[in-house]
């Protein structure tokens, strides 16, 4: 008997087709569950900032003067904008990642055709999108209170993004890793807080003395908020290309990380 020639084995634009709808199905589902949830993945935080800027810019703006040439409540809004934004990617795909993987339906995407890049690629666009809607509402929010200038809106996109992909990175690595929720608190409460509390949200590094100016230079957030900073004042303490440097470079080796995590398969095995 003659074996009957397979034809059923798909072609290699077949699987380059399937392979990019399940990442547009990935990056939509995402995408869906942060704008469904919009009452508690992006107005929260938003109004947090709002807080900060009424009580820190508003209140005590008059009695500190002014810094690189700007209020004190101006100075403080591209420090708001990026504490936000990486809040919020962080904690976006650590929480969907763990749930994820607790729930079972993780498997979907990770039986599917996609690669293990499309799937980096996939879970960081859900945080990324919901850090840039947290940073444009802080912007938008804070122009009913202080003048809002953008110097640079090539540096300021470029300084956004790259902090969003690093941060959704972040949360993907530790949505992998957990095996409850005390991981996750553990590293926004813990260490991404105060990181971002202490890398010039509000205040000026140039104003600090050894051995606080050591440490803090040595804060990566320090280096996205002034990023952040030069984008929209068009100055900063530090120089603007090591500041979008150091965040492009951030971004860079978190989203590897998280790449090799998928081609491992860690955490993905329910």
């Amino acid at each position: 008997m003659t074996a009957r020639p397979v034809t059923d084995v798909p072609t290699p634009e077949e699987i380059r087709r399937a392979q990019l709808r399940g990442v547009a199905a990935l990056c939509e589902r995402e995408v869906v569950r942060v704008l469904r949830l919009w009452s508690q993945t992006i107005l929260p935080q938003v109004l947090g900032a709002v807080l900060f800027i009424v009580v820190f810019g508003m209140a005590l703006g008059g009695r500190i003067r002014s810094i690189d040439g700007v209020s004190y409540r101006e100075f403080i809004v591209p420090g708001l904008v990026l504490m936000g934004v990486v809040t919020a990617a962080f904690a976006n795909n650590a929480t969907s990642l763990y749930q994820a993987r607790s729930d079972g339906f993780i498997e979907d995407p990770v039986s599917s055709p996609m690669s293990p890049t499309q799937l980096a690629l996939g879970y960081t666009a859900g945080g990324v999108v919901r850090g840039l809607l947290i940073g444009a509402g802080t912007l938008v929010a804070a122009a009913f209170f202080v003048p809002v200038h953008v110097a640079n809106p090539v540096a300021l996109v470029l300084a956004v993004t790259a902090a969003a992909v690093g941060a959704a990175a972040l949360g993907t690595i530790i949505g992998l890793h957990s095996k409850g929720w005390e991981l996750q608190a553990f590293t926004g409460t813990i260490v991404l807080q105060p990181l971002v509390f202490l890398g010039g949200v509000f205040y000026s590094v140039d104003d600090l003395r050894d051995p606080w100016h050591a440490l803090t230079r040595a804060n990566p957030i320090l280096y996205m908020v002034e990023a952040v900073r030069y984008g929209m004042h068009g100055s900063s303490a530090l120089s603007p290309w090591l500041s979008v440097g150091v965040t492009v470079a951030i971004a860079a080796a978190l989203l590897g990380w998280s790449w090799t995590l998928f081609v491992r398969g860690t955490g993905l095995r329910t």
